[in-house]
């Protein structure tokens, strides 16, 4: 058994797995497209759009799709346990392009070195390095 989190869109998927390729937490390894190969499409403002896909990194892994009934994503967080603090403000300033900060990363009251933010896709990251 593996936990794994599913982050729906509206129409911004394949630029969120973009954008989380560019700041290098992985890739997508597998997709499948609405109304293409087979797959169904029930509205024909998502044909082409991402119906499932795959992301995977160095200990990252995480599905996501287009979903034109997509609630805004709320009340969950992916959390990466880093090693290393330079990896952790590089990684961190990349996530926080155009999103909003709202706990600037510094060392917190349990000791480690935690910051947590909301991207411009509106998923929430924390990201925390043991000092």
């Amino acid at each position: 058994m593996q936990l794994s989190n599913y982050l729906f869109f509206t129409t911004a998927c394949e630029p969120a797995l973009n954008f989380y390729t560019d700041c290098g937490l992985g890739r997508v390894t597998d997709i499948l497209r609405y109304g293409v190969d087979g797959m169904p499409v029930h509205n024909e403002a998502m044909r082409g759009r991402i119906m499932h896909a795959k992301f995977e990194g160095p200990g990252v892994l995480f599905f996501a799709s287009d979903n034109d009934d997509a609630e805004p994503m709320r009340g969950s967080a992916h959390i990466l346990q880093m090693n290393d603090r330079a990896q952790t403000d590089q990684l961190f300033a990349r996530l926080a392009r155009d999103g909003n900060v709202t706990t600037p990363l510094a060392i917190q009251p349990w000791g480690d070195y935690f910051g947590k933010l909301t991207d411009q896709f509106g998923v929430q990251w924390m990201l925390n390095c043991a000092v």
